[in-house]
């Protein structure tokens, strides 16, 4: 019979379940971690369960923080389990679960709490998984946002800050007056630079309020980057019922991950750091190679099947992979366009990981889905697509495929798949992009004059006559003889 997730359950587990087997109670919460959501409880939660369970760094736990009214609601679940969580690794040969107990506390959702633990003696690293459109990035420039109403509204009332930026900079302020350290702030987003896109934000928003305070946190405080990566589906009944009659507990917000993890961090801690090395994770002088690799190969690579998938009727990743037609698309895309634009890394095979890659998205367990792949696309575009482009433009090199993978966006985004179906609305700036990809089909650039999303790519010819083609022959011949065509060139 399952019974509720608690402290009290974990003796009574059969040993087939991981648990900690360590003493939580005596574990130092010194890392704050703000978006305790599925990603972050799949990854950084686990290396440093993993990590505790060596008999290691018990003095960097997490404390949990959110900023949104969704971390309220995650913060009750995970309260109530006494913030234990199942994470069930969806391994195809036979899944595996462990509860995990490295978040020890979860603050409020109330920013004076939240500042307040930031500016604490006992915090050293704050860490952020906030999604890869909240840095408040500039797309035109990709620089800071500085016009955003939320930037602008925390540089108003900079004691009394809304985002976790404004919070982020408060608390150093007060830790500066207080003669403490700076934290280390340690973004754990899906995003280039990660380390360099956190530092710009805080330092750009500071700087609209006090710009001496900017030049401190710019010159004291630490940003390292890192690559982080492991596909965490969202959490829905399927996974609870899973975890519940496969392995008899009830967990309200279970995660469900694949097998693989990595993370790639640049060795940058001036207040100190757990010893992640001993448990996987890689610290690295240059994270930069790793994070094109993997922004290039995988998330180019879900951006690449999601839209023909979306637009031919697949629902579920591993199904689309399974259609030939879309793994030899995605195949072909990165060997002849993607893979081409990246410097080589000392001791890492791109073909192999290239093949990792599409083993990871045809992995069945996963329940993956293609709507998910399709979410956010004029905010993941901009990250994961068209800098590849504008570098293969750059280099001289083919953008055929690249051309033909924003053509397939635009498809998608004009409303309806190939049967005919309504596409549900799901980015932030789905009627302008509806209404520009409809235009498209008659005037092709009308789409790529989007500027907040593309910036002057409209201008390039190669591209845009490239893109042009694309978008013609799709409307006209549909995505599998488009896609046939390009697999065959």
């Amino acid at each position: 019979m399952a019974q509720k997730l608690n402290s009290a359950l974990l003796d009574k587990l059969p040993e087939t379940i991981g648990v900690p087997t360590y003493d939580r109670s005596a574990l130092t919460a010194s890392i704050l971690h703000v978006g305790v959501g599925n990603f972050h409880r799949a990854h950084m939660a686990v290396y440093l369960d993993k990590l505790f369970a060596l008999g290691e760094s018990h003095e960097w736990a997490i404390c949990g923080a959110g900023v949104r009214g969704g971390d309220a609601v995650m913060r009750e679940r995970l309260m109530e389990q006494d913030l234990l969580t199942t994470v069930v690794e969806l391994d195809p040969s036979g899944l595996t679960a462990r509860v995990t107990g490295s978040m020890t506390e979860f603050l409020p959702v109330n920013p004076s709490a939240i500042i307040e633990r930031m500016a604490s003696p006992v915090t050293k690293i704050v860490s952020t998984t906030i999604t890869e459109g909240g840095y408040y990035v500039n797309a035109l420039t990709n620089g800071f946002d500085a016009a955003h109403p939320d930037m602008v509204a925390d540089a108003a009332h900079a004691d009394a800050p809304k985002t976790v930026f404004g919070m982020v900079i408060k608390a150093l302020r007060l830790r500066r007056d207080n003669g403490l350290e700076p934290f280390t702030f340690m973004s754990c987003d899906n995003l280039p630079e990660n380390g360099h896109v956190a530092k710009q934000t805080v330092v750009g928003l500071a700087r609209l309020s006090d710009p001496a305070f900017a030049d401190w946190i710019a010159a004291n405080v630490a940003f390292p980057n890192s690559m982080v990566d492991c596909i965490t589906p969202a959490t829905s009944d399927r996974e609870r019922e899973m975890v519940k009659d496969k392995f008899g507990i009830v967990d309200t917000a279970p995660v469900a991950c694949e097998p693989f993890r990595q993370w790639v961090l640049e060795d940058n801690f001036p207040t100190g750091r757990p010893a992640l090395e001993k448990v996987g994770a890689e610290f690295v002088a240059d994270v930069a190679k790793y994070e094109l690799m993997k922004l290039r190969i995988l998330n180019g690579g879900h951006a690449a099947i999601a839209y023909p998938s979306a637009l031919i009727g697949h629902h579920f990743v591993h199904d689309a992979m399974a259609d030939p037609l879309i793994r030899n698309w995605l195949d072909t895309l990165e060997r002849r366009e993607i893979m081409p634009t990246l410097e080589p890394i000392k001791g890492v095979d791109y073909d192999a990981y290239r093949e990792k890659i599409i083993e990871r998205f045809s992995n069945p367990e996963v329940g993956d889905t293609i709507p998910r792949l399709c979410l956010d696309g004029s905010n993941r575009q901009p990250k994961f697509i068209l800098p590849t482009a504008r570098d293969a433009l750059a280099k001289g090199l083919a953008v055929e495929g690249l051309a033909l993978e924003v053509a397939l966006w635009c498809r998608y985004c004009a409303g309806t798949d190939e049967a005919g179906n309504a596409i549900a609305p799901n980015d932030d700036n789905h009627e302008e992009l509806k209404r520009r990809a409809l235009e498209a089909k008659e005037r092709p650039n009308a789409f790529l004059e989007n500027e907040s999303v593309f910036g002057d790519l409209a201008e390039n010819t190669v591209f845009a006559d490239a893109f042009a083609e694309k978008i013609t022959a799709l409307w006209a011949d549909g995505v599998k003889k488009v896609l046939s065509d390009y697999i065959g060139a």
